[in-house]
């Protein structure tokens, strides 16, 4: 498999947090390949369900990645010489900082629309507002259009997702928009090709789900109605860089983060640990004193709660359109959790529950 055309696919497909049916669809195809059979859930979840060896009734693991990613919503319509303009609001985490200057697509009824994100140059404005950064109030999406034109193809509440396509960097890193959370779905797919080539008792159910970055909504949908006997959420963590080295930064390149907290069953934690440990793969151990921000969160507290492990990848410049991962801890993430999974035994809940694991983590 070719990890980076897989992310480069994935991450310049739009889908905004609460529009991501294009996103969806091109991971379907990515899973196709792998899946028994898929489900779709009222909210937009995508389920690939890869069914193990076992006898029926099977365990289940849930492995949940959210494919939605941070975007703008148009807010209001103005005109200015009879011009139309759009003032946005964000949805997600924006960082309002990042913002000037970007390439855009809006999303309009009928059709997208390439366009910018600007505002007036410094010269133009205030000195008590020059070399400051803008806010909503200043920015406007110009897409080219006369007001008319504008007003009869977009509307308030469309959807505006990023323009910035994947690129290479050295040492075998990667840029680009929505790495968060599209490399840990190229995770999960890489975990799925790697179990079609082992023995594996347990159903898979591979998620990528929907409005993490606005509600965790997917992972609170999903881990309901598929009720799994045990789950992981995979996602991001912040990664090592100029002024960001304290101890909950990772390097990029050094494999994926383990999490431990109150947001994650310690027994799934030392079980993911132990077949890294097998694999001989470098791994990190990341700490949260509440719940995590992921969809670890949502999953973990479904009906009656859900053993849940968490697996980060370390990215650098979150949520902006220069996101970077290094390509092989996406890989080793997909590795050790198909390893994971081809390891899991009838007993492991057994283990689980009481508070131990045997020497090869049943």
């Amino acid at each position: 498999m070719d990890t980076f055309k897989l992310i480069q696919t994935l991450t310049e497909t739009p889908g905004p947090s609460g529009n991501e049916k294009a996103i969806a669809n091109v991971v379907r195809e990515w899973w196709e390949p792998y899946a028994t059979r898929f489900v779709s859930d009222h909210v937009g979840n995508l389920m690939a369900i890869k069914e193990g060896s076992g006898d029926a009734p099977r365990r289940t693991i849930l492995l949940a990645a959210h494919m939605d990613e941070i975007a703008l919503m148009v807010h209001q319509i103005v005109e200015h010489n009879g011009n139309g303009f759009l003032r946005v609001t964000n949805v997600g985490g924006v960082d309002v900082r990042q913002l000037y200057g970007q390439l855009v697509v809006v999303h309009g009824q009928n059709k997208n629309f390439s366009g910018v994100i600007g505002s007036l140059p410094g010269a133009m404005l205030p000195p008590d507002r020059r070399n400051k950064p803008f806010g909503y109030e200043e920015l406007v999406v110009d897409v080219g259009l006369p007001l008319a034109d504008v007003e009869a193809e977009i509307s308030v509440g469309d959807f505006v997702s990023f323009r910035q396509p994947l690129r290479k960097l050295l040492n075998g890193r990667i840029v680009g928009k929505a790495l968060d959370n599209r490399a840990s779905v190229a995770a999960v797919t890489i975990c799925l090709d790697y179990l079609s080539q082992r023995h594996h008792s347990w159903d898979v159910i591979a998620v990528a789900t929907v409005q993490e970055e606005t509600r965790l909504l997917g992972a609170f949908t999903s881990a309901h109605s598929q009720e799994p006997d045990a789950a992981i959420a995979i996602d991001v963590t912040f990664g090592k860089g100029p002024g960001a080295n304290d101890a909950g930064t990772f390097e990029l390149g050094s494999g994926p983060s383990l999490d431990l907290g109150p947001n994650v069953h310690t027994g799934m934690y030392k079980a993911l640990k132990k077949t890294a440990e097998s694999l001989e793969l470098s791994v990190s151990t990341g700490t949260h004193g509440r719940a995590s921000g992921t969809d670890a969160f949502g999953v973990q507290v479904a009906r009656s709660g859900i053993p849940t492990g968490l697996i980060s990848i370390p990215l650098r410049y979150m949520h902006t359109m220069v996101e970077s991962v290094a390509l092989k801890d996406v890989e080793r993430c997909g590795r050790l959790m198909g390893e994971f999974i081809a390891q899991l035994g009838d007993d492991f809940l057994d283990g689980l529950a009481a508070g131990m694991m045997d020497e090869n983590g049943d």
